[in-house]
């Protein structure tokens, strides 16, 4: 896939990005209006503010000593730097004195605020007008004068107050908003340009994780197209960043190893059906043919008939335990689970087996220490109990001494352990304990006990559904098979 923009975009990581980025683009368009106006409407109060501070300073000076006075004060105060604007006018609206050459036509035939900022032009400005036009045919300017220069080629805007005096001539007071403009410019030009960068910034970071983001996604798509394709020992990769992406992946390779061991667990199961299974088939098809062969009295066909049938039921055992064994490592079961008293579980399978052991001359003894209990399935765990004394009196009978099993049950830290130790000639070797638990592995030295190999896999399966283990360990002599479930939680 070309990890082009219409491919990022058709990502869900993308879209969402670009929602998140338009909404982040209007918060911050509104957030530049508002401090632009606030900053405004702040610096127009200050403005009003002063000037009426003027005004009250003005007012005294004129009632200390009238018209002289106020003039005097007037023209010092026009002469100071930064200052205000002043103008005092006749009747006729003609400038008498202060630091305004002219005003915007209107500004002072009506009394009070101005509605609107007016333009003006302050006295000295034509000099510097001069200045600059002789500055630029030498082709150089006066130090410190462009600024100057430039804002006396866009003019000058202010807001004033206009009064009335007592002999109806004409004050006005005022403030120059070039202060208050440049910095309304200066905080939208520096909101503006952090919007762009952050805008920017946002793109970026949107086109590369994006990016990113859509090649981990390809690398999943094509991991996914090799396992359907057959190799199902491949995985989905794992960058080891602990983000989404990887757990998901770690769960798919869960998954994906979980139906590799299944379908593995077939291959076992169709391949050992076919070698081990065909034994028993051919001696009831020999058996058969042998009877039906010859003349025969009926006792013989009896025997045949008898025959076949042990045969046939020890083939529907063994079906059914392959297909109960599928079925628990599959992790489907439709066995209840509630509370099992181990203890009790113990007595009744030492109590089953008793004579079985005493015929097979095998002392079967039991130790409990104490009473305990797990969540799980009574008939399932009796039935592993049960196949694991069953292997153990059958192998304990070639014991060097009196052929003996102990089944124990105790705590070992926070797990439930229930043991069966035999002290016959045991699995000595590793390799061999590990595959005894396999479907119909028989080792050879137990080739001459009667089984299907299907005892320990069982058992198995069982403990693997409540989510136990089961252990092979030797005891030189013998063999000891330890069943560890974890502790029971009431539910």
């Amino acid at each position: 896939m070309a990890l082009s923009l219409p491919a990022i975009m058709r990502t869900t990581a993308a879209r969402l990005s670009a929602l998140y980025f338009l909404l982040f683009a209007l918060c911050a368009v509104l957030l530049v209006l508002y401090m632009t106006s606030l900053s405004a409407r702040m610096l127009t109060a200050q403005t009003q503010e002063t000037i009426n501070d003027e005004v009250l300073g003005l007012a005294r000076a004129y009632q200390r000593g009238g018209l002289p006075v106020l003039v005097r004060v007037v023209e010092a105060r026009s002469r100071q730097p930064g200052a205000n604007l002043y103008l005092i006018a006749d009747t006729n609206g003609q400038i008498l004195t202060g630091n305004v050459q002219s005003l915007e036509p209107g500004v002072i035939e009506t009394e009070g605020w101005t509605t609107e900022p007016f333009s003006y032009r302050r006295f000295g400005e034509g000099e510097l007008e001069r200045q600059r036009n002789t500055a630029a045919d030498q082709n150089e300017t006066p130090p410190g004068q462009s600024e100057v220069q430039a804002e006396g080629e866009k003019g000058h805007n202010a807001i004033a107050l206009v009064l009335r005096l007592p002999n109806q001539m004409i004050m006005l007071v005022g403030r120059d908003l070039g202060e208050p403009e440049r910095f309304r410019a200066v905080i939208r030009r520096s909101l503006m340009l952090a919007l762009g960068m952050m805008g920017l910034g946002g793109l970026l970071i949107w086109f590369f994780v994006g990016r990113a983001a859509l090649k981990r996604i390809d690398s999943v798509s094509e991991a996914s197209r090799r396992i359907m394709g057959g190799d199902l020992s491949g995985r989905l990769p794992v960058t080891g960043a602990g983000d989404e992406f990887d757990r998901l992946s770690e769960n798919l390779n869960a998954m994906l190893a979980r139906i590799a061991t299944l379908n593995e667990g077939l291959k076992q199961v169709s391949d050992n059906i076919a070698h081990d299974l065909k034994t028993p088939l051919t001696r009831l098809r020999n058996r058969a043919e042998a009877t039906l062969s010859g003349k025969h009295k009926t006792t013989d066909y009896r025997q045949a008939l008898e025959g076949t049938i042990a045969e046939s039921e020890q083939l529907i055992k063994t079906f059914n335990a392959i297909l109960m064994i599928s079925r628990l490592e599959a992790g489907y079961s439709s066995e209840s689970t509630s509370r099992v008293d181990l203890a009790a579980a113990v007595r009744d399978v030492v109590e089953l087996y008793e004579p079985v052991a005493e015929e097979a001359g095998v002392t079967l003894e039991s130790s409990v220490e104490g009473d305990f209990a797990v969540n799980g399935n009574r008939e399932l765990i009796g039935q592993a109990l049960s196949n694991i004394v069953d292997n153990a009196i059958k192998y304990s009978s070639d014991a060097t001494g009196k052929p003996a099993v102990r089944v124990a049950l105790g705590r070992v830290g926070g797990e439930v352990r229930l043991s069966v130790t035999d002290n016959g000639q045991g699995i000595p070797d590793d390799a061999d304990r590990a595959r005894a638990t396999e479907r119909f592995v028989r080792l050879e030295k137990s080739r001459s006990q009667p089984g299907s190999g299907l005892g320990l896999s069982l058992a198995k399966a069982i403990m693997t559904f409540h989510n136990g283990r089961l252990d092979l360990l030797p005891t030189n002599p013998g063999l000891s098979v330890v069943m560890g479930f974890p502790a029971r939680v009431d539910h």
